[in-house]
C-alpha cells in the first residue's frame, strides 16, 4: 500500500485528492480558488492556490503526484526561462482572427486536420501564437520556449530543471503535435510565431516527469479532459457526452482519427490510446433560453417536458442558437418547426428542446460512429445530467446504454491514477503498460430498453428537418 495524490489546477480553483495507490480509495481532500482569473494570469496565483489547497498536512505521507491542469492555457518563455507575458488561459477569446488567419496561410481546414489532427480555433495554443505576433511583436521576438499550464506546474515542483516535459494529452491540444505520428510540427509554430522556438518532450503515461529534491516523484501530468476519462475509468466502447453550455463528445479509440473536415479532433489521452472529439455549440445554453421563454427554471422545464410525448407532437427544434459547429454553420440560427395549433404547449415546446438538444449531440456521436468508433456505454456529465428529462429520453436518442457518474473530482482522480501507475512502475510492481485497475466512477445506469425504436422514430423526424433545413450540412464541404 502507498499514498499518491492527484492535483488538478483548473481556470478557477486547484483541487487536490489523496489516493491509495492499490485501491483508489479517496483519504483526503483539498480545495482553495485561484486568486486571479481572466485571460492574463500570473501563473505563480496557481502555486498559491496549490499551497493553499494543500494545507494541513495534506501531502504528508504522499509519495507521488500527479497534476492536471486546464488545457490550451499558454505560458511563454525567454531564453532565460523567464516568464515573458502572463500566461494565456484557455478561455481568452481574443485569438479568434489570428485562428482563421494561420487556416489560410496553411492551406485551409483540411490541410491543417491531416498535419495535427485538429483545426485551428481561438483556444488553441497555436492560435494564441498567431496573436501575440500580431498584437505583441516585441513580446513574441523573445520567445524562447513555449509551456502549457501543466508542464509549468510540473516544472515548478521539481525545482525549475533543465528538463521540461509534457504528456501526448496535453501536446494534442496544442495545434502543433500530432497524435498520429506522435511528432511535433515545429514549422506550424514557425508559422504561428515568426521564429523557432524550445518545446517540452513528450514522454510517456507512466513515465515519470522527475522527482523532487526530497525524493517525491511527479508523474507526466495531462489535460483536464484526458485526466477526467482517466479518473472515470472510461475505455473503447465508451463515449463521454459533457453538457455544458455547448457540448462535446469524446471517446476511446486505438488509433488517432484524420478527418479531413476537421469535425473530429484527434487528442491523445493518458493511457497511450486516442480520444477523438466532436463539439457542438449548442447544449444546456438551448434549456435554458427555453426556459427563459417559458418563464421557468431547468427542473420546472424539465418537469414539463416529461408531460409531452416522444416527439413533441410533431415540434422540432434544430438548437443552432449560436450557429454551429456540427455540422458546420456558424452563422446560421436556430429554427423551430411543426407548428400546429395542438402542438402550441408550454410542455411540447419544453420536450422539443431537450429532443433537440439531445439530438444534436446523437449527431456529433454518429460523427464518431461513422469513423469506427464503437459506442456500448455513453457517460453523461455536467449538471444538465441530473434532470430527469434529461435521463428519460437521452439513452434512446444517443441509442446506448447511459451512465450518469455521481459528482466527483474525477480530473484530480485522474491525476492521482497516473501518479500510482507511474510510481508502481518506478518500483517493479506495476506494469508500465496497464494503469492499476482502479474501480469505476459510481453511476447510476438508464437502458433504452423498448423505448429504442421510439427514439430512432424521433431522431429521423429531426434529421428530416434538418436536411430540409441545412442540405448537405454532414458533407464534406456542406452547408455553411
Amino acid at each position: 500500500m502507498g499514498i499518491v495524490a492527484g492535483l488538478d489546477s483548473s481556470a478557477d480553483s486547484t483541487r487536490i485528492v489523496v489516493c491509495d495507490t492499490d485501491t483508489g480509495a479517496v483519504l483526503k481532500q483539498g480545495y482553495a480558488p485561484h486568486p486571479a482569473t481572466g485571460s492574463d494570469v500570473d501563473p505563480q496565483a496557481w502555486l498559491l492556490s496549490l499551497g493553499e489547497a494543500a494545507e494541513g498536512g495534506l501531502l504528508e505521507g504522499v509519495e507521488a503526484i500527479g497534476v492536471s491542469a486546464q488545457q490550451h492555457g499558454l505560458l511563454m518563455l525567454d531564453a532565460g526561462g523567464v516568464l515573458v507575458r502572463p500566461a494565456l488561459t484557455g478561455s481568452d477569446k481574443r485569438a479568434q482572427a489570428a485562428a482563421a488567419d494561420l487556416i489560410d496561410a496553411f492551406g485551409g481546414r483540411t490541410a491543417w486536420a491531416q498535419a495535427v489532427g485538429s483545426v485551428p480555433h481561438c483556444g488553441l495554443p497555436v492560435a494564441k501564437l498567431r496573436w501575440l505576433a500580431r498584437t505583441e511583436p516585441e513580446a513574441a521576438r523573445r520567445v524562447a520556449e513555449l509551456l502549457q499550464p501543466h508542464d509549468w506546474l510540473v516544472w515548478q515542483l521539481l525545482g525549475r530543471p533543465a528538463r521540461r516535459t509534457t504528456d501526448r494529452g496535453a501536446a494534442s491540444a496544442s495545434g502543433y503535435w500530432s497524435a498520429a505520428t506522435g511528432e511535433y510540427r515545429a514549422d506550424l509554430v514557425e508559422l504561428a510565431l515568426g521564429h523557432q522556438v524550445r518545446l517540452p518532450e513528450v514522454i510517456g503515461p507512466s513515465e515519470p516527469a522527475g522527482r523532487t529534491p526530497e525524493g517525491l516523484l511527479i508523474s507526466a501530468g495531462t489535460g483536464e479532459s484526458m485526466a477526467a476519462a482517466f479518473g472515470l475509468g472510461v475505455g473503447v466502447g465508451d463515449a463521454v457526452v459533457s453538457l455544458g453550455a455547448s457540448g462535446s463528445v469524446l471517446s476511446v479509440h486505438h488509433e488517432a482519427l484524420t478527418d479531413p473536415t476537421g469535425t473530429i479532433t484527434s487528442y491523445a489521452d493518458a493511457t497511450g490510446l486516442h480520444l477523438p472529439v466532436v463539439h457542438t455549440l449548442n447544449a444546456v445554453r438551448v434549456l435554458r433560453g427555453t426556459a427563459e421563454m417559458l418563464g421557468c427554471d431547468l427542473d420546472e422545464l424539465s418537469a414539463l417536458a416529461l408531460k409531452s410525448t416522444p416527439g413533441s407532437y410533431g415540434l422540432v427544434l434544430l438548437p443552432y442558437l449560436e450557429g454551429e459547429r456540427t455540422p458546420h454553420l456558424p452563422h446560421t440560427a436556430g429554427t423551430l418547426s411543426g407548428l400546429r395549433r395542438e402542438s402550441m404547449k408550454p410542455e411540447h415546446l419544453a420536450r422539443a428542446a431537450f429532443e433537440g438538444m439531445l439530438c444534436g449531440l446523437a449527431d456529433a456521436l454518429d460523427v464518431l460512429r461513422g469513423r469506427g468508433v464503437e459506442v456500448r456505454r455513453v457517460f453523461l456529465l455536467g449538471p444538465a445530467a441530473g434532470l430527469p428529462a434529461v435521463r428519460a429520453i437521452a439513452p434512446a436518442l444517443l441509442g446506448a446504454q447511459i451512465v450518469v457518474p455521481q459528482p466527483a473530482e474525477y480530473a484530480a482522480l485522474g491525476a492521482a491514477r497516473q501518479a500510482a501507475w507511474s510510481l508502481g512502475a518506478a518500483r517493479g510492481t506495476q506494469s508500465p503498460h496497464e494503469p492499476p485497475p482502479w474501480p469505476s466512477a459510481a453511476s447510476q445506469i438508464f437502458e433504452p430498453g423498448e423505448e429504442l425504436a421510439v427514439g430512432q422514430a424521433v431522431r429521423q423526424q429531426y434529421i428530416a428537418v434538418r436536411e430540409a433545413t441545412h442540405p448537405g450540412a454532414f458533407e464534406p464541404g456542406g452547408a455553411g
